[in-house]
């Protein structure tokens, strides 16, 4: 049951392919949790197959993706199109961390992952009351 600040929509957080760095995920965890929000914590290693899969056994609103290694252009590609081809066309997806390895200016590195299909993109400084603030206003858009 959710109310108008759309507390309690269920989230699906892990962090995807090798990675292990669990600290960051597990910190905006706690703060979603704090708001209100259902969450399905994957943890680390995670393939783009389990986030789907919880997702669409969860009905989550959104898939969070953490991932610290630097090759999450490799890890993340294609998982638009699989959580569309498993009937989540409207599911947010959020992306989050060190995501290249080497030197792109940020609005390059974000215009890259937006055009995979991330509705949004984040660096590893953002501060958790944006990323909460975002979601709330996307949760609002998607209804």
């Amino acid at each position: 049951m959710e109310d108008s600040k759309n507390a309690r929509a269920t989230l699906v957080t892990g962090l995807i392919g090798e990675d292990v760095h669990i600290v960051g995920i597990r910190i905006l965890e706690h703060a979603l949790r704090n708001e209100g929000y259902n969450i399905v914590a994957l943890g680390a290693q995670t393939t783009q197959e389990e986030f789907i899969n919880a997702a669409r056994e969860t009905n989550a609103r959104a898939i969070l993706v953490s991932s610290l290694s630097g090759h999450a252009n490799v890890l993340v590609a294609g998982l638009r199109d699989k959580c569309n081809e498993a009937g989540m066309k409207k599911i947010l997806l959020y992306l989050g961390g060190q995501l290249i390895i080497g030197e792109m200016e940020w609005g390059e590195v974000e215009k890259m992952y937006k055009k995979m299909g991330f509705d949004r993109v984040y660096n590893p400084n953002v501060e958790i009351p944006r990323v909460i603030k975002d979601l709330e206003a996307d949760l609002k858009l998607a209804k």
